[in-house]
Parts: structure tokens; C-alpha cells; sequence
């Protein structure tokens, strides 16, 4: 549990262990895989990226708990480049809670082909451009400290 008191690791692995924590208990608590609409506003310094590929947003990956209604997303807090908690996500579908990197990347491509480009703002832009942009937003994520307590000053 170093990864909850320390405020460290990723969305995928936080989520999968208390994902996969409640599946042995029997609890109704599911992982979830979404693709949200990240701006300057989430992440900042995105507006460059979005400047240089002509995008309104960068479709990116994040993972989070469900139970019932509620969203629960263990990596609020930390320093996980974002400026704020994702409220909104374009896409979302229940995964196994230890999902393999490999599997998570060939479900947002397989978003892709619907419903994320198929999105009005998207249509007609080439998936290599937003494969370009998901990795410059994951390099950004990674060297950006965000803010640790998820409130954009």
C-alpha cells in the first residue's frame, strides 16, 4: 500500500489494486477505462501540443473505480500532472481489474474507430496525428507536477 502514503504510482495501478482487492471480496466496485478530452485547463501546457497537431483536445487515457454511481479516482491528490479532477469523459467501459498495458492501448485505439473520431471537432484528422499527440501528452503528463491537492488556483 507504499503507493497510497506515498502519494505515488499511476492511475493503472492504484485502481487495480483496489479493483482487484474487491473482486476477491465480493464488493460492487468496477475498474473503469475512459478517454477524456485533455486541455490547458486539465494539464498545462497542452494548449502547445494542441497548437502544433490542430487539435481542439488530446484524447487521452485515465482509469478509475465505479461503485454504483459514484466515480472514485485514487489518484486525486497527487502529483499526476493534472490541475484538476476529470469530470467528463468521451468514453468509458468496465475492464478487468488488472488490465495489461498492452490491452488498455489496443482498447483506446479501438475507440478511435468509434466513437472518439466520429466526435464533429475530429472529423477528418488522421489517427497518426492523435497517436502523436497522446505521446506528447503522456510525456507532458510525466514531467508536469500538476497540482497536488486537484484545484487550479
Amino acid at each position: 500500500m507504499i503507493l497510497f502514503k506515498e502519494k505515488m504510482g499511476t492511475c493503472t495501478t492504484k485502481h487495480a489494486v483496489i479493483a482487484t482487492l474487491a473482486l476477491e471480496l465480493g464488493l460492487p466496485v468496477v475498474k473503469m477505462v475512459g478517454i477524456y478530452a485533455m486541455t490547458e485547463e486539465i494539464v498545462t501546457g497542452t494548449d502547445r501540443i494542441l497548437k502544433k497537431y490542430g487539435l481542439p483536445y488530446v484524447p487521452m487515457v485515465h482509469c478509475f473505480l465505479e461503485y454504483g454511481p459514484h466515480r472514485v479516482d485514487l489518484t486525486e491528490g497527487n502529483h499526476n500532472g493534472k490541475n484538476k479532477p476529470i469530470e467528463n469523459f468521451l468514453f468509458a467501459v468496465p475492464v478487468a481489474p488488472a488490465i495489461s498495458a498492452k490491452e488498455e492501448y489496443l482498447l483506446y485505439r479501438k475507440a478511435f474507430e468509434n466513437p472518439i473520431l466520429k466526435q464533429p471537432e475530429l472529423r477528418g484528422i488522421a489517427i497518426k496525428t492523435v497517436l502523436n499527440a497522446r505521446m506528447a501528452g503522456l510525456e507532458l503528463l510525466k514531467h508536469n507536477p500538476g497540482k497536488p491537492d486537484g484545484i487550479i488556483p
